[in-house]
């Protein structure tokens, strides 16, 4: 039984890693113009506005009433989700904020007294730790699927969301001169 101290910094971590995540797909769609984010490489394939889509719909149904009902709701359509539905970029950036906020707002309903609840995803039981992580793989895949497509639309004009290729010793270089820092991830993305 992790203590509260832990629970803690399990929830500050994993919002740091949930914004994480969220601004490298903001820095990609930044790079990009409005048709880069409907581009497919084949009939078989996802756009970005596919998979923000289909994040949008599986957050909304993960983490609305997170801790009392299934993850799986009734209401969610998952098979629409890989339709091309959006169609400016304007509404991607819609469904792509109201799905990190439904994500946040429930993050921020876990506490001390409701952490050790049981949360359910298609009748399966998980505690807040592993539905959680579960989520968090989840979009780390999408997410890197959506840098992906946006380096391949780029190709030599892609900048790096990390450290550029041929720039590893300056990059320890400058880091180590600092020193210790905060560790938090969005400090690599500056």
């Amino acid at each position: 039984m992790p203590s509260k101290r832990m629970e803690r910094n399990y929830l500050n971590s994993v919002k740091k890693q949930f914004e994480y995540y969220k601004v490298l797909g903001e820095k990609t769609f930044a790079q990009l113009q409005e048709e880069d984010l409907f581009w497919q490489y084949n009939e078989e394939t996802n756009s970005i506005a596919i998979i923000v889509n289909h994040l949008s719909g599986n957050m909304k149904s993960r983490w609305t009433d997170f801790l009392t009902t299934d993850g799986e709701k009734e209401w969610r359509n998952r098979d629409l989700e890989f339709e091309s539905v959006i169609k400016s970029k304007t509404e991607l950036v819609q469904k792509w904020n109201d799905g990190w906020t439904c994500l946040f707002e429930a993050l921020n309903s876990i506490n001390e007294s409701n952490f050790d609840c049981e949360i359910l995803i298609r009748s399966q039981t998980h505690s807040i730790i592993e539905a959680v992580n579960r989520q968090m793989m989840h979009y780390a895949y999408h997410i890197g699927q959506i840098i992906f497509i946006g380096r391949i639309i780029k190709r030599e004009t892609w900048k790096s969301l990390s450290i550029p290729k041929g720039q590893s010793n300056e990059f320890n270089m400058m880091k180590f001169a600092k020193g210790k820092h905060s560790g938090h991830f969005t400090d690599e993305l500056k």
